[in-house]
């Protein structure tokens, strides 16, 4: 979601396919009705497909919305209260053609848009994620439950790593592993550094020293080194 707005999330216009196609059948001599297909070059994004009317709520996941554009929250909070959005492109013609089947986020499906205006018939589930790194306004705040996920523990740690990495070793590959792999967990959850590193740092550590690189224990420590820094850049310069 880096620098995405709420438009981006509802719809796309090919407005630029759209006239190629016009000059083109203008050349042709064609009589089709250059409003007849419009359909062809709208695509509703994710946020707009969860808004499609549906037996049950749709799922929807806005990732790092503290990415996002500055107004992007505020702009949320009015489609939050409307359940509804309308796509102008087909409101100026729905006198004319109330009804337009146009592309969704879903592969393969269509949908049919009645006077330009998409409106939810049971509300999305909606699950943002943020990282901290700025804060929201309180009338956004007040319309979410918010959750703090917590570090993950040692054992957790361990079964993360298990379902991301033993999948392509065989088991006594593994075996050989385990004391490496407690070691860099350890290391990882050590309260000077957890807060400030990914889980994802853990794993790619773990990948390296089990796979066919096979490294000594002052190579080990060189890895950590490297793939244990904080997710600030202060120590990409040391």
């Amino acid at each position: 979601t880096a620098r995405s707005t709420l438009d981006d999330g509802l719809y796309r216009y090919d407005a630029i396919a759209r006239l190629q196609d016009a000059q083109l059948n203008t050349q042709e001599n064609s009589t089709q009705d250059p409003l007849a297909n419009i359909g062809q070059y709208i695509q509703l994004n994710a946020v707009g497909t969860a808004f499609l009317p549906s037996q049950y709520p749709r799922v929807l996941l806005i990732d790092e919305i503290d990415k996002s554009d500055i107004n992007l929250p505020n702009d949320l909070l009015n489609l939050f209260e409307e359940g509804e959005f309308e796509i102008p492109e087909l409101v100026r013609i729905s006198q004319k053609i109330p009804e337009v089947q146009i592309r969704t986020k879903d592969k393969g499906i269509d949908a049919t848009i009645k006077e330009g205006l998409v409106r939810c018939s049971a509300f999305p589930l909606i699950v943002m994620t943020s990282n901290g790194e700025r804060d929201f306004p309180p009338a956004f705040l007040r319309r979410c439950l918010r959750v703090k996920m917590p570090d993950p523990d040692e054992a957790t740690l361990k079964t993360i790593v298990e379902a991301h990495l033993k999948a392509d070793l065989d088991e006594q590959q593994w075996q050989q592993a385990q004391s490496q792999i407690e070691s860099f967990i350890e290391d990882f959850i050590n309260p000077d550094v957890t807060n400030q590193l990914a889980t994802d740092q853990l794993l790619n550590a773990v990948y390296l020293i089990t796979r066919q690189f096979r490294p000594n224990e002052a190579d080990q420590e060189e890895i950590k080194k490297l793939l244990f820094k904080r997710l600030t850049s202060a120590e990409d310069n040391r």
